[in-house]
């Protein structure tokens, strides 16, 4: 009997024992559900502050007893408890990150021995456990972030973002990843790709700025000289957000900057047929067509067929022509734009520079009518471009473009009367270029 009666001792000891440690658990639970109402309170924020640190002292005992170690609600508690902790903390002690550190593998645990829960309502607290972990998490992280950003620290803020959008999914924490990552790339360029996988994940969603963040994730790959994949994202953009003039801004330029001038032109047109109003959409058509009719110019050059050369000729007088109306439509909007009067001034100088080349290359049986004729034809392109180059000279003076354009124009033009005037002129703009700097 008296061995019966031990057993049951040992027995009604294990029990209560077991009961104590499930008590812990529970004291550990009570104190956190307390800590979340109190949290919100100013008024209360000590009485929080005390009952997560017995939050914590309770859930450190269940965490090192056999019984409750490995249970889910002790690792969803160790994951709330111990980021909530954390998120207290602004000074970022070694201790703080050391309590994160924790939280996440905990949280880990918890989300895998939940997969398996089979009770109902430990499955629920702990899934609640774990959402207010990731909050708690996502507290400190944006904090130390934005402290990091602030500080000029990019790095250390991409991490601290990353660990936030991993810990929340929010779309503002991948937003904020890519901003710092871009920033950091700056000095470091191991993080562009980091910024450009951010950027992705938010394409893939309907984030609020997907329209920004095409232009900045083919700005991006345009800084990686990822040209084909800039290309790419950049007309995605404009596909999607036909109405976004910035994207499509942004697309005409990337494509110039490709030398894919041909084609863009039909995008460009189509820009400025919906927004005549736009002196930047108009130049860009501009120089599209001047770029291309160089094309068609240097195609002529080279060309040995006599038809084949003459067609080449005609299609770049005809892209020169097409780029001068769209020079004179951004004028016309701002009658100051000195890049489109220095172009119009100079794409309307093209056609007098190939009658005054032509007429010095005539042959020696040649006739003077046949040389003045084409020294007439070049005056009259000359003259027609003047007032264009003499206004980009006026805008800027200290231009080497505006001023060797005017120059070439003293030289090229050919009047007998004013042989001596346009000579002395055009020696007096020597002097102005050769006075200029040399990178200007």
């Amino acid at each position: 009997m008296k061995i019966k009666f031990l057993m049951i001792g040992l027995l009604g000891l294990s029990t209560v024992t077991a009961f104590a440690q499930k008590g812990v658990l529970r004291d550990a639970q009570e104190s956190y559900d307390k800590y979340t109402v109190e949290n919100s309170q100013k008024i209360l924020a000590a009485k929080a502050k005390q009952d997560i640190a017995d939050a914590k002292t309770s859930i450190d005992k269940a965490s090192t007893n056999d019984k409750t170690a490995t249970l889910p609600q002790t690792y969803a508690l160790i994951g709330a408890i111990y980021s909530a902790t954390a998120a207290l903390d602004t000074t970022a002690s070694p201790a703080t990150a050391a309590l994160i550190t924790t939280a996440q593998e905990a949280i880990k645990k918890a989300k895998d021995a939940v997969g398996t829960e089979k009770d109902a309502d430990i499955k629920s607290k702990c899934t609640k456990l774990i959402a207010d972990a990731g909050t708690n998490l996502a507290i400190y992280f944006q904090a130390q972030g934005v402290k990091q950003y602030q500080g000029g620290k990019f790095e250390l803020a991409y991490q601290s973002f990353d660990n936030w959008s991993q810990a929340t999914g929010d779309t503002t924490a991948t937003y904020y990843a890519a901003l710092a990552a871009s920033n950091a790339g700056n000095t470091n360029p191991k993080f562009y790709p980091y910024a450009i996988s951010n950027y992705n994940k938010l394409l893939s969603t309907n984030y609020s700025q997907n329209a920004k963040i095409y232009g900045y994730q083919a700005t991006l790959y345009i800084i990686n000289k990822d040209t084909a994949s800039a290309l790419k994202v950049i007309s995605e953009g404009v596909a999607k957000f036909p109405a976004n003039a910035d994207l499509r801004g942004q697309e005409i330029k990337f494509y110039l900057m490709a030398g894919k001038d041909s084609e863009i032109i039909g995008k460009l047109e189509s820009a400025v047929a919906a927004d005549p109003k736009n002196k930047e959409l108009c130049f860009y058509a501009g120089l599209s067509f001047t770029r291309v009719g160089d094309a068609s110019a240097a195609k002529a050059a080279k060309a040995k067929d006599a038809a084949a050369k003459a067609a080449d000729n005609k299609a770049a007088l005809d892209y020169y022509s097409k780029a001068a109306d769209y020079y004179k439509k951004a004028i016309a909007i701002d009658p100051n734009y000195l890049d489109a009067n220095l172009n119009l001034g100079e794409v309307m100088m093209k056609p007098a520079i190939d009658f005054y080349n032509a007429a010095n290359s005539l042959p020696s049986n040649a006739t003077q009518k046949q040389y003045d004729e084409l020294r007439a034809k070049a005056d009259v392109q000359f003259d027609l471009a003047l007032p264009y180059l003499q206004k980009a000279v006026d805008l800027d003076s200290k231009s080497n473009a505006a001023l060797t354009n005017l120059w070439n124009y003293y030289r090229g033009k050919y009047d007998k009367a004013h042989a001596a005037e346009n000579k002395a002129k055009a020696a007096d703009i020597k002097k102005q270029i050769d006075a200029l700097p040399s990178k200007n």
